[in-house]
């Protein structure tokens, strides 16, 4: 029997730049958000819902994004889902779930008939 595997890809555009931080172990994060669009009938009438998702990625393909994306950029990102929760300080416990991606592809502008393909996978975090 194969084991359940958490896998995501997107297709959207990126909302901002990359920011990226290099923390003192060396380990570097990016952090992102991108925007996907889903279109659907109702009452006959052609409706647009966007949703907006944040994007973390480490290591080399984190560098890798601070060079190559740039806001407004569509691309097909490839990794995992990852729920984590914490407390504020209020006491208040709080859900977030973000994209860990191990993978991107950048689409060139529709007048490009090309495609950049950036393909990295992580080895830790």
């Amino acid at each position: 029997m194969n084991a359940l595997r958490n896998k995501v890809s997107l297709i959207g555009r990126l909302g901002a730049n990359p920011e990226v931080v290099t923390f003192e172990t060396g380990k570097t994060l990016a952090r992102f958000t991108v925007a996907t669009n889903e279109s659907y009938k109702l009452n006959g009438v052609w409706q647009e819902q966007t949703q907006w998702h944040t994007i973390n990625a480490w290591g080399k393909v984190a560098q890798r994004m601070q060079k190559t994306l740039h806001k407004g950029q569509e691309i097909v990102l490839e990794g995992r889902l990852v729920n984590q929760n914490y407390e504020t300080k209020n006491g208040e416990k709080r859900f977030v779930t973000f994209v860990e991606v191990n993978e991107f592809l950048v689409l060139k502008a529709a007048n490009e008939k090309t495609l950049e393909k950036t393909t990295q996978k992580t080895n830790n975090k």
